[in-house]
C-alpha cells in the first residue's frame, strides 16, 4: 500500500500483490496443516481447449500459485477443435474423480463449445470459478456457495482497507456474470445500495460521482475520469487493456490520484487477489468435500 497526494484527498493506492502474498501465507499453513493430520492436500483441475498464449500463461499461473501454498494441481489438454461432448466428458471425468476438489475451465472456449452449457455441467461442490447455475442462484439468495473469484478478491480489498459498506453508495460499472453482476450483490449483502451501469446508462459521469464505491470493470481504456469521482470515493479498476503496447486499466489512474481515497493500480491491484481467492474457493471446496 502506498499513498500519493495530488490534491486535497491523500490516495491510498492499493498493493494488492502484498495483500495477496500475506493471504497466500494463510493459505499455506491452513494446507500444510491439513497434510501434518495426514490428510491429503486440495486439489484444483484446469481445463485448456486450444492453445491461446495467453490462456495457457494464466494456466501456468494457477497451478505455480498451487504448488506454492502446498496445492496440488492438474492441467487437462485439449485441442482447439475439440467438440462440445468432448469438453464435457473432461468435466464429467473431474466431477467423478474423488481426489478432484476445484474444476476450472479456462475461457475463452473455442466457438463450437457453449460456455454456459461447461459451466452448467460442472459439479456445484467442485466450482470454485463461481461461473455454475447452482452457485449463482445461491449468491442471488443469499445462501453460502463458491462464487467468482474477482468479486470475492474486490470484497477482500474492501475489508482490509476499512471501507465502511453499510449504508453506502455503490456503482458498479459493467454487468458481467463473472464481475458486475456478482460484485453488485456481494456488495448488497454487506448492506451497500448498488446502482448497476453499463453501456445504455443515461449519465454515467453523474452517477459514478455520487458513489462512495465505484467498480469499474467494462475494459474500456481510461474511462472514469478524475471528475467522475467522489472526492474520498473507494476506487476499484478492474479493466485491463491494451493500449500501444502498454496495458491500461478503465481508470484514469494518474489523475484519480488526489481525488479517490482508495486506489487500485492496473498491475499489481485486484489481478493478484483474483487468483488468490481462486485458491481460498479450491481450499474451502476441500473442506466442504472432505469435511476437513
Amino acid at each position: 500500500m502506498s499513498t500519493a497526494a495530488s490534491g486535497s484527498i491523500r490516495t491510498v493506492v492499493v498493493d494488492g500483490l502484498a495483500l495477496a502474498q500475506e493471504l497466500r501465507a494463510q493459505l499455506t499453513s491452513e494446507v500444510a496443516a491439513l497434510v501434518a493430520q495426514g490428510r491429503r492436500a486440495p486439489c484444483l483441475a484446469v481445463v485448456l481447449v486450444g492453445d491461446d498464449p495467453a490462456s495457457a500463461s494464466y494456466i501456468k499461473g494457477k497451478r505455480r500459485a498451487c504448488e506454492r501454498v502446498g496445492m496440488a494441481s492438474l492441467e487437462h489438454k485439449l485441442a482447439a477443435d475439440s467438440t462440445q461432448a468432448d469438453v464435457l466428458a473432461c468435466v464429467d471425468k473431474l466431477n467423478r474423480d474423488d481426489g478432484v476438489d476445484g474444476i476450472l475451465v479456462q475461457l475463452p472456449l473455442p466457438k463450437q463449445v457453449s460456455a454456459n452449457a461447461i459451466a452448467s455441467a460442472i459439479d456445484a461442490a467442485k466450482d470454485v470459478d463461481g461461473v455454475g447455475p447452482l452457485n449463482a442462484g445461491r449468491l442471488l439468495l443469499g445462501e453460502p456457495g463458491l462464487f467468482p473469484c474477482t468479486p470475492l478478491g474486490i470484497l477482500e480489498i474492501l475489508d482490509r482497507h476499512h471501507v465502511p459498506l453499510d449504508g453506502a453508495h455503490a456503482v458498479v460499472v459493467g454487468r458481467s456474470m463473472i464481475v458486475g453482476k456478482p460484485v453488485a450483490l456481494l456488495l448488497q449483502r454487506r448492506n451497500a445500495t448498488v446502482t448497476m451501469c453499463h453501456s445504455r446508462t443515461r449519465d454515467l459521469a453523474a452517477l459514478c460521482r455520487s458513489a462512495d464505491v465505484l467498480v469499474s470493470a467494462v475494459g474500456v481504456p481510461r474511462l472514469v475520469k478524475a471528475d467522475w469521482i467522489r472526492p474520498g470515493a473507494a476506487v476499484i479498476d478492474v479493466g485491463v487493456t491494451e493500449v500501444d503496447g502498454e496495458i491500461v486499466g478503465d481508470v484514469d489512474f494518474e489523475a484519480a490520484q488526489g481525488v479517490a481515497g482508495l486506489l487500485t493500480p492496473h498491475r499489481r491491484g485486484v489481478g493478484p487477489m483474483t487468483i488468490t481467492m481462486l485458491l481460498r474457493n479450491t481450499l474451502l471446496a476441500h473442506r466442504q468435500r472432505t469435511g476437513a
